[in-house]
């Protein structure tokens, strides 16, 4: 019976709120594996505010990870990921690759996997975050690094602050 009731109260929340969160961050880690010669990237988001981004550039009821997702979803959600997230290494811009996404654990957030191949050693990096920051004047980015020789870095990004460079 405890449990219909959390149950329930948590469905009456979860309908009535409009926001399902009162903070609006995402966070992300960019991992060099030397190994691979690749840059991997996992980027945790929350679904409902990758939505209201690509409804404001013109892509409405995606049903991002549900079963009613619309099919031409990846294609909004990795053309917004280009324009948001950037990537130079020693100065030259890199091709940043969609791999895919699942939802998170909770349901309310999803995580996006990119690449970028064919990399060699580099001594500086340079990363433009500006996810959900067109959207909500209080969204952080938090990055976290592991460069060359498992150097490890953290950033954080902002609306006042998109652009940083790391050198390792």
């Amino acid at each position: 019976m405890n449990n219909l009731l959390i149950y329930s109260l948590a469905l009456l929340f979860w309908t009535a709120s409009p926001n399902l969160h009162e903070f609006h961050a995402s966070k992300c880690l960019i991992e060099y594996r030397s190994d691979e010669k690749a840059i991997q990237i996992s980027l945790h988001l929350f679904i409902d505010d990758v939505e209201e981004a690509l409804r404001r550039q013109g892509a409405d009821k995606l049903f991002l990870c549900t079963e009613k997702e619309s099919k031409q979803a990846e294609t909004y959600l990795e053309r917004y990921l280009r324009q948001a997230l950037q990537l130079k290494l020693d100065g030259k811009a890199q091709s940043v690759r969609f791999v895919g996404k699942e939802p998170a654990d909770d349901w309310m957030g999803m995580w996006c996997y990119l690449e970028v191949v064919d990399v060699t050693a580099f001594q500086e990096l340079s990363l433009t975050n500006a996810i959900l920051t067109e959207v909500f004047d209080d969204q952080k980015n938090i990055v976290s690094i592991v460069g060359p020789n498992h150097k490890k870095s953290a950033l954080l990004f902002h609306k006042q602050k998109t652009q940083q460079t790391v050198a390792f």
